[in-house]
């Protein structure tokens, strides 16, 4: 399960995706190692429409882009046709030669796992859909694995 860590537990999913973005240190060690951030409301433009990719990622060791959409409500099975839609527009528009599939990652406050195989079940891209919990505090069990504000500012001084 992912824990994303927020002050306000109502919020829309805009306001969700700009807290990841403003905590984005903390949500790439969430993610794991080999996770780079390429862009946030990431554009494409597909036969003469834009859409626009909640969080687009690019893993550095698996060598394929990662796409996160975020649904602040209960898994529905068209959740799972846009993000294919979308695995389909980075393949085609964003990955280079030697990039591997796009894979896909719906991030959701709620699923229910019967429907969700069901709605995966003949979809042929690498797709994943997780709950969310926002919370106010962060658990301890994560607390003693994520760096301090004070240690990430020493990491950002060393840089300059």
């Amino acid at each position: 399960m992912f824990v994303a860590v927020f002050n306000n537990t109502d919020l829309q999913e805009k306001d969700i995706e700009r807290q990841l973005i403003t905590h984005i240190t903390k949500f790439l060690l969430e993610l794991g190692k080999g996770f780079a951030f390429v862009g946030q409301q990431y554009h494409l433009e597909v036969g003469e429409t834009d859409y626009y990719l909640d969080l687009l990622f690019y893993h550095t060791k698996l060598k394929c882009y990662v796409v996160i959409e975020l649904k602040n409500t209960k898994f529905i099975p068209e959740y799972a046709d846009k993000l294919n839609f979308y695995l389909s527009a980075v393949d085609t528009l964003v990955t280079q030669d030697d990039d591997k599939p796009t894979i896909g990652i719906l991030l959701c406050r709620d699923k229910n796992n019967f429907e969700t195989e069901f709605a995966l079940r003949d979809i042929n891209k690498p797709i994943g859909v997780s709950e969310f919990e926002l919370t106010e505090i962060l658990p301890d069990n994560l607390k003693s694995n994520l760096p301090s504000i004070e240690e990430i500012e020493e990491e950002l001084k060393k840089l300059e």
